[in-house]
């Protein structure tokens, strides 16, 4: 119980995060298209700021998805093979498996990145540029630590998907 509500906690603090970043974003483009269009000089700052918390907001929408089971996901062998248990659950396991060396994968890259961007600064707000890989290595570590629990877990795949099959 208390498991699930410190997952709902961190889903909603998640959400608000996202919808703050693209509302600054959305705030920081408009203002800058009326300077630029309507008084011939813009916010140089704006571009950056949106770059920035656009990158965030993708990494944190797929770490918030990954729990919830909205990644895509290709389920149709998967599903055949759900009547028969053994498989599936062998299926299950080498489908956490790969998840987990791609997470690995992505935070090795990302945090070679973060590394390389400890050292220069953005032209125009001078933040380091280790912020913008960083959502990229945090997203990996978080989505290969839930893969992880799933293994150990035994939790079975979600198979819920409701996207339409053509």
């Amino acid at each position: 119980m208390k498991a699930s509500k410190t997952l709902l906690r961190a889903q909603g603090l998640t959400h608000a995060a996202m919808a703050v970043a693209l509302g600054v974003m959305a705030l920081a483009v408009f203002v800058n298209v009326v300077l630029r269009y309507g008084f011939g000089s813009g916010i140089a700052a704006s571009e950056e700021l949106s770059r920035l918390l656009f990158v965030w907001m993708v990494f944190l929408g797929a770490a918030a998805a990954y729990p919830a089971g909205e990644h895509m996901a290709f389920t149709s062998l998967a599903g055949a093979l759900q009547s028969r248990p053994k498989i599936f659950s062998a299926l299950t396991v080498l489908i956490r498996l790969l998840v987990m060396a791609a997470c690995a994968m992505l935070a090795w890259g990302a945090w070679q990145q973060v590394v390389v961007g400890f050292g220069s600064h953005s032209v125009v707000l001078g933040y380091s540029t280790a912020l913008l890989p960083l959502p990229a290595f945090l997203c990996s570590m978080a989505m290969g630590l839930m893969a992880l629990i799933e293994l150990v877990r035994g939790t079975p795949l979600n198979l819920g998907h409701s996207a339409e099959v053509e």
